[in-house]
């Protein structure tokens, strides 16, 4: 059984003990989260397309860490006109464990 699910504005196939990294959420360590925009649910055979959400279904994972992604330089430069910028940036993100899935 596997569902896809909005957040943070992409989205993410997710099935029950996938771990997966998404766009920073409020929540501490071990806390639960529970997802109500889900787009798809697929059960063996059936599936379950949402117009645009599937009503009734959710997707709950526990958060197990809050972390910052690897750093990104980001660089301007301009041939013979003395004009050189650098700056860096890192992206949080918070990893998530798939705990479980349900359907109406």
């Amino acid at each position: 059984m596997y569902a896809v699910i909005k957040t943070g504005g992409k989205q993410y196939k997710v099935a029950e003990g996938d771990t997966i990294k998404v766009e920073k959420l409020a929540a501490e360590a071990g806390k639960s989260v529970e997802f109500t925009d889900v787009l798809l649910i697929a059960d063996g055979e059936s599936v379950t397309v949402g117009t645009p959400l599937v009503k009734g279904a959710s997707v709950t994972a526990k958060v197990t860490e809050q972390g910052r992604g690897p750093k990104i330089k980001i660089i301007k430069f301009k041939r013979r006109k003395q004009y050189r910028r650098q700056n860096g940036h890192r992206q949080s993100y918070t990893e998530l464990a798939i705990t479980g899935i349900k359907a109406k």
